[in-house]
């Protein structure tokens, strides 16, 4: 059983790292220090502390695309610049991850990659349904990797390429 100490202990311990950890977050990260949307460019534009700056087209920032002028240029600064928020759209973006993307770190893509792939729909969901009833997803046999299962036959137990 835990006692108190142990707890007010642990949470002590654990609020310090994550005070470091935020403070070391801060001085390596990229931080808006202003934002505004340009409605004749249909862009995002956002001054970063690096001395850098970046415009982005509003139709490839989701949530952004399809929004009135009015809600787009009501962009607010938060979290010290790591974040930007549009209060009216309960829109909110990262600065860091905004920055990655648009110079195409390989770990931005990734994650977007990872998250496009869990998005569900009716159509995934009734194949993952058809699926099933097969069996489910068929197994990659070894040595295969670079051969589309299609195009793959086995003959006295080996694989080969049809």
């Amino acid at each position: 059983m835990v006692t108190r100490a142990q707890l007010h202990k642990t949470f002590d311990t654990q609020f310090v790292q994550a005070e470091q950890a935020g403070k070391l977050r801060l001085q390596r990260a990229d931080r808006a220090l202003s934002a505004r949307y340009d409605a004749r460019a249909k862009r995002l534009h956002v001054e970063l502390a690096s001395g850098a700056a970046i415009a982005i087209p509003v139709a490839r920032i989701q949530g952004l695309s399809d929004a009135p002028i009015s809600a787009r240029r009501d962009v607010r600064i938060e979290a010290r610049g790591l974040g930007l928020r549009w209060p009216a759209l309960d829109l909110d973006l990262d600065v860091p991850r905004l920055v990655a993307g648009c110079f195409g770190n390989r770990q931005w893509m990734s994650a977007l990659a990872r998250h496009a792939g869990s998005t569900t729909s009716e159509a995934k969901a009734r194949a993952a349904r058809e699926n099933g009833k097969k069996g489910g997803r068929p197994r990659t046999l070894a040595g295969t990797k670079s051969t589309p299962r299609a195009k793959r036959k086995v003959e006295g137990g080996a694989v080969t390429a049809a």
